[in-house]
């Protein structure tokens, strides 16, 4: 599938000066929002980004708010133990 973005020229200088490639930025976010809807794994994730591990998808992934394995309720959990732990600790 091909897909076509169309973008205004005196946006596109800004987005590319802040995201790289608007292309490959929109692909990484289609990818992880696929991810986060149980569209696609994260092995299929890796090859839609041509990734060469699935590790690198995961940090993809992650840079997207999109935490393979983990909901954002996992993470909010763990964050609230730590704390806990930390101040018991002190």
């Amino acid at each position: 599938m091909i897909l076509t973005l169309n973008i205004p020229e005196d946006l596109s200088a800004e987005i590319t000066a802040k995201l790289g490639h608007p292309g490959r930025a929109a692909l990484e976010a289609l990818a992880a929002e696929a991810y986060a809807k149980d569209v696609l794994s994260v092995e299929q994730v890796r090859r839609l980004l041509e990734l060469g591990s699935r590790g690198e998808a995961q940090v993809v992934l992650s840079q997207h708010g999109v935490w393979p394995g983990l909901t954002a309720d996992d993470v909010l959990n763990d964050a609230e133990t730590a704390a806990a732990f930390s101040t018991a600790s002190m």
